[in-house]
């Protein structure tokens, strides 16, 4: 404005010469301030009540008033031809996004007026048109559209990759088969944690056909075992990255995770489940991995664990039956182990157990590739799982004992005083022999008799057993006892007796030298019952042994005189003697 006033003075000053052709006028500053005290004391000539100067005529800024009136008209003319010309667009817009079909993808609004300055005055909020809801593809509808043949040229044009690459192109075919599938229609991670072992163990190959679950086993068969097991542990990977998703978004508030992460694991787990099924060795090969890899572990994986063997046992009854009491029947003896997982390791080994013919392919198969399928350390947890204090049983105390024998018989099955037998048989009596001194009655007498079944398989077992007699009294008094009572059933289990004669008549001589050496009077008592039950059992091995003595007098006396009185008693009549007697 300052300039502007500047300017304007300057031009009245100009006129103001012209027409006063040169002349001033005079004036008194004083009386110029009396008549007009309101002036700026500055710029006496100049007041701007109106823009004009006080002293100048009233039209000297007519032009230039002129000019600022033509100029606001100018703009305002201006702004009403874009006003006009922003709603025909408008109009315009409106009627073109009425014959479109995609109107969800357009992002533009559209202008009703302007402001002031030049600007809209308001913009049309953006109004998205619900998208048309896809429908839902279930795990059955996208399994029947996988062609056999499409698959079988598809894994063709594999070879020639390096097997890990092939194996996890495999696992990607299937993850585009069904890519389609939601989560609502695959909820493993709630279908795993509720279902029971026999609905788990079709899940997810019930809805593939054979023709392409044939294709692919005959494929996965000519895999090596290394592929196979690199195989096992990416896909499981895979899935526990999922599992850990899901229990994030389940914390949180949102549902979108567990959609997005379990859109396309239908196909790893059908790829997993073949594997384990065609091929149930390459779990055992990463067998170690599981148990020493902590991201493996945790009540939480354990239902992916089971179900993994569960999908092993399908293919060999015998490979789940190692997986079981290998990796899962430790867990049972950890503090962290719940009753829900405790369960279902339960209803894994009855499923084993439950298999037709399972007892007679388990025992055939008790040695498999040179270890137990119930090795000594599972089969001393099983007996005391099994046999526990009457304080310490749970619901699942009878389970263990409806399954017992059969595992037992697994854990023990093998041939009679082989080299590996007498290992196992040396194993067994290092943990029997403490568990038959303990306070559980049933425990006590359970493992007195497998000490016993010990001693009948490894003769060495009797020197072990002196060498710990004294240690372990109270275990000793077990089997001492139970071997006295139940003579009838034990003896005729041994092959010879001469072992275990001389080891009564060591531990008689090992009483009476406690007794003399006055020991504590609990201890003592101990000793007494000791001597009691192995006079007893050497009353029996002595009356044995007097009977076989005369039963061979007997025969000797009996052929001698056939031969007095018959000498041409022919060689069939020998022959038939003998065998009666050895009868």
């Amino acid at each position: 404005m300052e300039s502007v006033d500047l300017h304007e003075t300057t031009i009245a000053t100009v006129n103001a010469n012209q027409i006063d052709h040169g002349w001033q006028k005079v004036s008194y500053p004083k009386r110029q301030r009396k008549t007009k005290p309101n002036a700026d004391p500055e710029k006496p000539n100049l007041a701007r009540p109106n823009g004009t100067l006080t002293n100048a005529p009233p039209s000297v800024f007519r032009s230039l008033e002129q000019q600022s009136e033509d100029r606001r008209r100018r703009i305002l003319e201006a702004q009403r031809t874009y006003a006009a010309a922003a709603v025909d667009a408008n109009a315009k817009a409106r009627h073109n996004r009425s014959d479109l079909d995609d109107d969800d993808d357009d992002d533009s609004s559209d202008l009703e007026g302007v402001k002031p300055n030049g600007k809209p005055a308001e913009e049309e909020k953006k109004v998205k048109q619900k998208k048309p809801k896809k429908p839902k593809v279930t795990v059955a509808e996208a399994a029947a559209k996988i062609d056999s043949a499409d698959l079988s040229a598809y894994l063709a044009e594999l070879k020639g990759e390096q097997p890990e690459i092939q194996m996890q192109k495999f696992a990607n075919y299937y993850g585009k088969a069904f890519q389609e599938v939601v989560a609502g229609q695959f909820p493993w991670m709630k279908m795993f944690r509720e279902s029971t072992i026999i609905k788990l163990a079709d899940i997810p190959l019930l809805h593939i056909s054979d023709a392409v679950y044939k294709t692919s086993a005959n494929w996965i068969s000519q895999q090596s075992l290394e592929a196979l097991g690199f195989f096992i542990l990416w896909s499981l990977e895979i899935i526990l990255e999922d599992l850990v998703a899901q229990q994030a978004s389940a914390k949180g508030s949102k549902k979108g995770v567990q959609q997005m992460s379990s859109k396309s694991k239908v196909g790893i787990f059908v790829a997993l489940a073949m594997v384990l099924r065609r091929k149930p060795d390459a779990l055992i090969n990463v067998l170690p991995k599981l148990r020493e890899n902590s991201k493996y572990q945790g009540q939480d994986k354990l239902p992916v664990i089971v179900w993994m063997m569960l999908q092993a046992s399908q293919g060999d009854l015998a490979v789940g039956l190692y997986l079981w009491a290998h990796h899962l029947l430790p867990i049972i003896c950890g503090k962290n182990c719940n009753p829900q997982s405790r369960d279902l390791i339960l209803q894994l080994v009855e499923w084993i157990l439950s298999a037709s013919k399972a007892r007679s392919i388990l025992v055939n198969a008790a040695v498999r590739k040179g270890e137990r399928l119930v090795p000594p350390s599972s089969f001393e947890i099983l007996m005391r799982v099994t046999f526990p204090s009457s304080s310490a049983r749970v619901k699942a105390t009878e389970r263990f004992e409806a399954i017992y024998p059969t595992l037992k018989e697994v854990g023990l099955a093998g041939s009679h005083g082989s080299k590996a037998m007498r290992q196992v048989s040396q194993q067994i009596f290092n943990f029997a022999v403490k568990a038959a001194g303990e306070s559980s009655p049933e425990l006590s007498k359970e493992a007195a008799g497998t000490v016993i079944w010990c001693l009948n398989q490894n003769a060495d077992c009797y020197r072990q057993w002196e060498k710990v007699y004294l240690d372990n009294l109270e275990s000793s008094v077990a089997v001492l006892k139970r071997l006295s009572e139940e003579w009838k059933e034990h003896s005729v289990k041994f092959i010879t007796l001469d072992p275990l004669r001389e080891a009564i008549k060591n531990f008689r001589n090992k009483n009476e030298e406690s007794v003399n050496n006055g020991a504590d009077a609990a201890i003592q008592v101990l000793f007494q019952d000791a001597d009691t039950y192995c006079k007893h059992i050497s009353g029996k091995l002595s009356r044995g042994h007097g009977c076989m003595k005369t039963l061979a007098f007997v025969v000797v006396a009996f052929a001698v005189g056939a031969a007095v009185v018959s000498p041409n008693l022919d060689a069939w009549d020998w022959n038939k003697l003998s065998v009666v007697f050895s009868s």
